[in-house]
């Protein structure tokens, strides 16, 4: 029970998500931490289209989910969705215990520098996995589960 996954995906939940994530880790409830579809109506009304009967897809700003940590305790197995890294830093930085990150998809642009095929940061993303790492945080970067994880800190080395 509780937080069994956390993954960073900027494309949020698409099939590989919804077919294997979420099905290898038995997850109950996606909670999506990300400002700008917080504030999206429309986007929030569709996030939770591709999930599986049955799991419940929720969608919180990143300083509203913190003031949600400090006052209750996730008891479905939960999987939390971000779409970056500086987002997951806010969030342990504001008391959420996480001790495993999943990278699994930051997309490329001229903004970014590419780590691997599916991985690319911008120099502020790179600085909060360093970050992250730092206060003893594992981050592995897997598409999907049966591929095998390479660690961060072996990307930008």
């Amino acid at each position: 029970m509780g937080i069994k996954l956390v993954r960073i995906d900027d494309r949020l939940i698409h099939g590989q998500v919804a077919t294997t994530w979420i099905k290898d880790y038995a997850i109950e409830q996606v909670l999506i931490i990300n400002d700008k579809v917080a504030n999206d109506p429309i986007q929030k009304s569709v996030v939770g289209l591709a999930v599986p009967p049955g799991v419940k897809v929720l969608v919180f700003g990143v300083n509203q989910f913190i003031n949600i940590l400090k006052k209750n305790e996730i008891k479905k197995t939960t999987m939390l969705l971000f779409t970056t890294s500086t987002d997951v830093l806010k969030v342990v930085e504001g008391g959420g215990d996480i001790k495993e990150i999943n990278a699994g998809g930051m997309r490329f642009n001229s903004t970014r520098k590419r780590l691997t095929k599916a991985i690319s940061v911008t120099p502020e993303e790179e600085q909060a996995f360093v970050k992250l790492m730092e206060k003893g945080i594992q981050v592995k970067v897997q598409m999907v589960p049966k591929d095998d994880s390479v660690n961060f800190s072996d990307l930008i080395k």
